[in-house]
């Protein structure tokens, strides 16, 4: 298994789980782990073995966001790393909505700044209920990142999001689940479990295929304004979808009351021109 500086990581029943180790600084995120954190993202994607993906934080932390600990060249630092904000320049960091494996994050303890907007690019979150939380940004003169402007006032709505955002306020894990930030609110100790089991769930029991191509759909279609364009290319990929062994199996399994044995793999082949 690839070895990390800041990461630990474990792969079982299908699941992979990686945890932000950098305790004596509550995993705040310098570039090394940011860099390191998305090769292990684009390890698991290129692992049929591994079906889903649980990140969370060693130590009773998740992330406090970025190490600010080398003062104003925190920030000159990843600037350089990307200044042309270009695909070129974030090359090696993939994208978390383009891959087929689908990412839990189980916030266990504070998650403020990119420990926050982070896990907003990923697909499921579950937090502690007494996890601080904050989009801190306009606190320490930038605005958030990481598409967060695009994808929290699709979750919380317009208002919510200026409240949140504009005033870099901390708030609860409570109050991440009233908002709908999270799925699950839970005890700090019950967090981890919580997603490994929603993980084991996908791994054990959905059609790879199924998963991958239903994620990367939901992504696509949240551009997709026009609503008879979105039901037509889904009525296309769920005829597709119908005409592969998977789907046999599943109905098969079903009317016999047992597991199924999905032959498709995540890599596979996806519908061709739809999520190419």
């Amino acid at each position: 298994m690839t070895a990390y500086e800041t990461l630990l990581t474990e792969v079982a029943d299908g699941v992979a789980t990686i945890w932000l180790n950098r305790p004596e600084q509550r995993n705040a995120f310098n570039l090394v782990m940011l860099e390191e954190l998305h090769r292990a993202f684009a390890v698991f994607e290129a692992d049929d073995n591994v079906r889903a993906i649980v990140v969370t934080g060693a130590g009773g932390f998740f992330s406090v966001g970025s190490d600010l600990g080398g003062g104003k060249q925190t920030l000159s630092k990843t600037s350089n790393r990307t200044d042309k904000h270009s695909d070129e320049a974030l090359e090696p960091w993939i994208k978390p909505w383009d891959m087929r494996t689908p990412i839990i994050a189980a916030i266990n303890g504070s998650a403020v700044g990119v420990g926050l907007t982070l896990p907003m690019t990923w697909d499921i979150r579950i937090a502690a209920i007494d996890a601080r939380c904050g989009f801190v940004f306009n606190r320490r003169g930038v605005i958030p990142e990481w598409g967060s402007l695009w994808l929290v006032p699709r979750l919380v709505g317009l208002a919510g999001c200026f409240d949140l955002i504009l005033s870099g306020r901390l708030f609860d894990g409570q109050q991440a689940l009233a908002r709908g930030l999270v799925t699950e609110s839970l005890a700090a100790e019950d967090v981890l479990p919580a997603a490994q089991s929603l993980a084991r769930e996908i791994a054990v029991t959905t059609s790879p295929i199924s998963v991958g191509v239903t994620k990367r759909a939901v992504y696509q279609f949240l551009t997709e304004p026009d609503r008879d364009v979105a039901y037509e290319r889904e009525l296309k990929m769920f005829m597709w979808m119908t005409q592969q062994p998977d789907a046999v199996e599943g109905v098969q399994a079903f009317l016999e009351k047992r597991a199924p044995v999905w032959s498709s793999s995540k890599s596979g082949e996806h519908p061709p021109g739809i999520c190419s």
